[in-house]
């Protein structure tokens, strides 16, 4: 049964529950039907959610699901929900030749949210914004994380093609819609440079879910880096200073939950050898 926190929107966008209530670390979620179509709706909890209609507005359904309906300041937001059976972390995990499929589709959702459009909209988080949280923990613990925060502290002052960013852009996040593809979902609101959006499948599904190992593997960041580099058209050095500012920050999200985030520290100094190689 939904909680009573659905109830209002229920009535006023004349929803009709199709399933449980899902909870997240950051939204309350209830697939519903909208007009007979599925849809879901999404209470966020956090501000960088709530805001997550600044992107999904400005992507229009292209390479992001659909917006049908958002309260004012999106406590409340309505969107096209996949029906698709297809897993990208699933994929990932069937082995090398999944992973890189895996991969290569994440690189054409991004490409497909980094389309030119027109001006972006006010209210987006800026990049610098997003990663404050590593630069203290930086100085408390030293060592890759040091390294991180230079990597960061130079690319955030020399960002080029400023683009909306998903900034959340994990196997989880890109969804199978059948008919329309594999579109994006549970955007943050972060504006910046766009090879930061490329950053993050290489620490994952594994930070989803640690077993069976795929980031990890010996071998599979090589490949991915291979895949990346060819789909996107970045620089090598620029991309690798990105991956490694990015494992970073959500290490020190990860070290302030008093966790261990050992995943983000394999694939920082992963990106620090092949660093120091060029």
């Amino acid at each position: 049964m939904p909680t009573a926190a659905f109830s209002p929107w229920l009535i006023r966008w004349n929803l009709e529950a199709a399933g449980e209530p899902i909870r997240t670390h950051a939204s309350q979620l209830l697939p519903v039907l909208h007009d007979g179509q599925p849809a879901m709706l999404k209470l966020p909890e956090v501000e960088d959610e709530r805001r997550g209609y600044l992107p999904l507005e400005y992507w229009a359904g292209n390479g992001a699901a659909r917006l049908l309906a958002r309260s004012e300041h999106g406590e409340a937001m309505l969107i096209e929900r996949a029906t698709g059976a297809r897993s990208l972390a699933a994929m990932a995990r069937s082995g090398s030749a999944g992973d890189d499929e895996a991969t290569a589709i994440l690189c054409d959702a991004i490409a497909a949210l980094q389309k030119p459009r027109g001006p972006a909209p006010s209210g987006l988080i800026p990049l610098e914004t997003w990663f404050k949280d590593l630069f203290p923990m930086a100085q408390e613990r030293g060592g890759i994380l040091a390294r991180s925060a230079a990597a960061a502290t130079e690319l955030l002052a020399a960002q080029r093609e400023i683009v909306p960013l998903h900034a959340d852009l994990h196997h989880d996040n890109v969804l199978d819609f059948e008919a329309k593809g594999w579109l994006a979902i549970d955007p943050k609101s972060v504006i910046g440079d766009r090879a930061f959006e490329y950053t993050i499948l290489f620490c994952d599904p594994d930070l989803a879910d640690p077993e069976p190992p795929v980031a990890t593997v010996p071998g599979c960041f090589e490949r991915r880096l291979g895949i990346v580099l060819a789909k996107s058209g970045l620089e090598r050095e620029r991309l690798l200073k990105w991956i490694l500012a990015w494992c970073g920050l959500s290490a020190a999200w990860v070290f302030g939950d008093d966790d261990d985030p050992a995943i983000e520290l394999v694939i920082a100094e992963r990106a620090r050898v092949a660093l120091d190689a060029l």
